[in-house]
């Protein structure tokens, strides 16, 4: 039996001690569910783009290689380090289409490291624009920079920047990226980017922000959270994940999750497939 859906944004053990999941597990998970390829989508880093490659293809699915990068805010070269404003950050979805775009995920990670590094691997729009060659990017999770301007009130600057993405990457490989985990502000936030998606005509896809394999792994993952910030468990006040959402959703799964979202067209599921269709990375080669 097959799931027509495809996870696109997923961390393994390479975001450390934030993705709880190993590299084989999620491989195997997705291709028992009968999805047709999966996504690696870490934090910054394409550590684990060879081992996850070789584990889906033995699985029997296809490999889709990606990253989670962090962009600079409002303008601020990579360079900068000075105090708060060069602190700041958004995160970034970004997929190979092929080997150019691989090869352009390694330079922006190694530059993001080595030119751009201030408390996270960072790049800017500039620099982003010049190495776009071959990348499908989507508008991210509730920390990247359209939700993020939207939860802040920037309506106007975040159709700017919607607008600039599209510029850059060409209305085929620019999407609006749906995620629901019950957070009221991410609920807020997808309205909005709803409103956009219609009113300027772009696709629009739908993902769950995987960080372990099964939906049982939540408490596990949560002892993770502690150890990347050094909290106790029982402290009110620490970094946790609300709920046990994100684990590696069947198709059945996800659409109900999005069952309250009732204009939600069909294509942000069919899309998953059509942007996997489209990504022929294979780092072997």
């Amino acid at each position: 039996m097959s799931d027509d859906f495809v996870h696109l944004h997923l961390h393994t053990e390479y975001s450390l001690l934030d993705g709880l999941g190993r590299v084989p597990a999620m491989a195997k998970r997705a291709a028992e569910l009968g999805q047709p390829a999966l996504a690696l989508t870490d934090h910054g880093t394409m550590h684990g783009a060879i081992e996850f490659s070789r584990a889906c293809q033995s699985a029997g699915i296809k490999p889709l290689l990606g990253v989670e990068a962090y962009i600079t805010q409002w303008g601020r070269p990579m360079g900068g380090q000075e105090g708060e404003l060069d602190r700041g950050r958004h995160h970034l979805l970004l997929l190979a289409e092929n080997l150019t775009g691989y090869r352009n995920l390694l330079q922006i990670c190694s530059d993001a490291q080595l030119k751009g590094y201030y408390y996270r691997p960072r790049v800017d729009a500039d620099y982003l624009a010049a190495h776009s060659e071959g990348l499908i990017c989507t508008s991210g999770c509730l920390a990247a920079e359209l939700p993020s301007l939207l939860k802040n009130g920037r309506e106007n600057l975040a159709r700017e920047r919607l607008m600039w993405y599209r510029d850059v990457f060409g209305p085929d490989r620019w999407y609006i990226e749906f995620q629901e985990h019950s957070i009221p502000e991410l609920t807020e936030v997808n309205k909005q980017l709803w409103a956009f998606a219609q009113k300027y005509d772009v696709p629009v896809v739908v993902t769950n922000d995987v960080h372990y394999v099964r939906e049982e792994d939540a408490s596990a993952h949560d002892m993770l959270l502690c150890v990347q910030t050094s909290s106790l468990f029982d402290d009110p006040k620490r970094m946790r994940y609300d709920g046990n959402s994100y684990f590696l959703k069947s198709l059945s799964q996800m659409r109900q999750t999005f069952l309250p979202y009732v204009d939600m067209p069909d294509s942000a599921f069919t899309n998953t497939l059509k942007i996997a269709e489209m990504c022929h990375a294979d780092p072997d080669d």
